[in-house]
């Protein structure tokens, strides 16, 4: 029997909240709501869902440097609108999230053969992610309007095209 998982990335409170930094110009409101519905609905479908965060050591330079997603910060946190509905939660500390060896070894271990992927940056976290799936040999989509975007519409065209060109199925 084939398992799949719903991979909500970066969906943190320093991305989306009333104090984040300009350049995350995100709808925070449109894309909170089209995640959960992703999420209600992948899990009415028997999807796992599984919650990945982007972690910073808590380290003086990349409180200074980076700035947002430090652990131990309020601002790491998952964003208080987001619907959570499993306890399946990983931290990553590089855009993709097969990266992190707990992760990786976990969704091994779980024998998953299809991955959908939503949430925080299309060209960044979710974009890399979804091309750490395929190199894992998994089936992957990306769902466009449950995922966001803060770059300029040439960029997104690139990694458009970078990732279809890959095998990733945008729905």
């Amino acid at each position: 029997m084939s398992k799949k998982a719903l991979l909500v990335i970066d969906m943190q409170n320093d991305y989306l909240w009333e104090k984040r930094k300009p350049m995350f110009s995100y709808d925070t409101p449109e894309l909170v709501d089209n995640v959960n519905k992703a999420v209600r609905s992948y899990k009415e479908k028997g999807w796992d869902i599984i919650y990945i965060s982007q972690i910073f050591p808590n380290i003086i330079t990349n409180r200074w440097i980076i700035g947002f997603s430090i652990a131990g910060t309020e601002g790491a946190g998952l964003y208080s609108g987001l619907d959570i509905v499993s306890d399946l939660f990983f931290d990553k500390n590089l855009p993709d999230a097969f990266t992190s060896k707990k992760f990786r070894e976990f969704f091994h271990s779980q024998g998953y053969d299809e991955v959908a992927v939503c949430g925080l940056d299309e060209c960044g976290c979710v974009g890399a992610t979804a091309l750490g799936a395929v190199k894992a040999g998994l089936k992957t989509s990306l769902l466009k309007s449950s995922t966001g975007c803060r770059f300029k519409a040439e960029k997104a065209a690139k990694q458009y095209e970078k990732l279809t060109k890959n095998g990733v199925e945008y729905i």
